[in-house]
């Protein structure tokens, strides 16, 4: 099969590069790599994956030189109020590590910048969390001037605006020494929908992930430093449809080897049997054929393939996307504005 570059994606990690090197060994060869600085780490429940690309790097993958930072809670879950916490926790942790660098920030402007539809759930982060940020607002305040600003600008078709061109001219207007953006993100891995933050300091492309790139917002177009939150809502639709056939084939797969097991002559639903997600599918070659064996991404691209052009070639997000918009919203708006208390208060 012709080799396509069908993957549309906002987080680092899922980068043809990254997905590489999945396996311990792979990892420590990405550690060694020319270019791309590798590093990963567990804090309680949160997976810290942390990657610095510098300008070798840059041309090497084709990703934008910085630092990207990737916090992922495999097991969260929309009521899992522990689990919440803890990423906010962590967030607000790296937030001030990333910004540590930055001068003025104690008495400085500070812009936060929600990106998205507020109309659209999935595309809601943003606004929403702007939502839950002006309450601060006051604040900072002063007859002097505020020390933070707050603006979610909406979307182009809502206003007829390019999205950057906004964030240009409130920039240009307050002149902050940080901006700070929020988005809701794409992934390529429905397992990451709603449980993964990306925060980097290379800013953001809005819409890229779904194939609707605007203009780029970073410190190279605005001229300040630009910090990007981000969290992946929403999956391509093709990635969904492998996701649901490869956890088919395991299934079957696993019947198959436990079937002589005399561990399953002892259940009485067959629904009882535990999939073995390191099942042999080659097992399977005789009775669907050849595509059985093919590696994720290769069946991920058939589909792209198969429903380009079609109404089935689409975005999707969880059920309970409601639920996330409005976690997030407030776990953002937390990470935030505790980072934020801290950094004016210290001395």
């Amino acid at each position: 099969m012709e080799k396509l570059n069908f993957f549309r994606t906002d987080l680092l990690v899922e980068h043809e590069e990254m997905v590489r090197h999945r396996t311990e060994q792979e990892k420590e060869t990405l550690k060694e790599s020319k270019g791309v600085l590798f590093d990963e780490q567990r804090k309680g429940r949160v997976i810290v994956t942390s990657v610095t690309i510098d300008a070798e790097g840059e041309k090497r993958i084709g990703k934008k030189a910085g630092k990207y930072l990737t916090l992922t809670c495999p097991t969260l879950t929309p009521s899992d109020t522990d689990g919440l916490e803890e990423l906010t926790n962590v967030l607000k942790t790296k937030l001030a590590e990333m910004t540590a660098h930055i001068p003025n920030l104690q008495s400085g402007k500070i812009l936060l910048i929600g990106l998205g539809n507020r109309e659209v759930t999935p595309d809601a982060v943003g606004p929403l969390t702007m939502d839950r940020m002006k309450e601060i607002v006051p604040h900072y305040y002063s007859d002097e001037g505020s020390e933070l600003y707050v603006y979610a600008p909406g979307v182009t078709i809502q206003t007829g605006l390019e999205t950057a061109h906004f964030v240009k001219a409130i920039v240009t207007e307050i002149k902050p020494d940080l901006l700070i953006v929020v988005d809701a993100l794409a992934a390529r891995d429905s397992s990451r929908l709603c449980k993964t933050i990306q925060l980097t300091d290379t800013g953001i492309h809005p819409g890229s992930g779904v194939g609707n790139s605007r203009k780029e917002v970073s410190r190279e177009t605005l001229g300040v430093p630009v910090i990007a939150i981000g969290i992946p809502t929403v999956v391509d639709g093709p990635v969904l449809i492998a996701d649901a056939i490869n956890t088919l084939f395991n299934y079957i797969a696993t019947k198959i080897e436990e079937e002589n097991s005399p561990s399953s002559r002892l259940s009485v639903s067959p629904w009882l049997r535990s999939e073995n997600k390191n099942a042999d599918q080659s097992t399977l070659v005789p009775i669907f054929g050849d595509w059985t064996a093919w590696p994720h991404e290769e069946r991920v691209q058939l589909f792209e393939e198969v429903l380009a052009n079609h109404e089935l070639n689409t975005f999707i997000s969880p059920k309970e996307i409601d639920s996330w918009a409005y976690q997030y919203a407030d776990l953002l708006a937390t990470a935030v504005t505790d980072w934020m208390e801290t950094i004016k208060t210290s001395h």
